[in-house]
């Protein structure tokens, strides 16, 4: 299941506090801040599709991630590897390194990263 890009950007709140009340979670959005009501509907969206879950602390629920964020994302990567690129990461990191306007440093910096998981295997 896949969060919409706002229940992304909570959820990133989210993952960045690992638990948090409402109080929390509003605080971290610049102004003009989203209503109470828009961020209620939108954690219990996410508890619905089993992102989040929360304990009672008092009176008021604090939050918790139920996915890690890796685990996620790598989701979200491979879906799109899936989907765009004929399941292929190769053609997927051709497009990856000539589209994108990376410098020599993260271009050796990927080359560093691919050369330890080559020793790895």
């Amino acid at each position: 299941m896949k969060l919409s890009k706002t229940e992304e950007e909570l959820m990133n709140h989210l993952w960045n506090q690992e638990k948090a009340i409402m109080k929390d979670l509003l605080g971290v959005y610049p102004a003009p801040k989203p209503a109470t009501t828009t961020i209620a509907t939108l954690l219990k969206r996410m508890a619905d599709k089993g992102f989040v879950a929360y304990t009672l602390v008092g009176n008021s629920r604090e939050y918790y991630p139920l996915v890690q964020k890796k685990d996620y994302f790598s989701k979200h990567v491979n879906g799109l590897i899936k989907s765009f690129f004929n399941d292929s990461a190769s053609q997927f990191a051709s497009f990856f390194t000539k589209e994108t306007d990376l410098s020599k440093e993260e271009l050796e910096e990927l080359k560093a990263i691919i050369d330890v998981e080559l020793k790895k295997k």
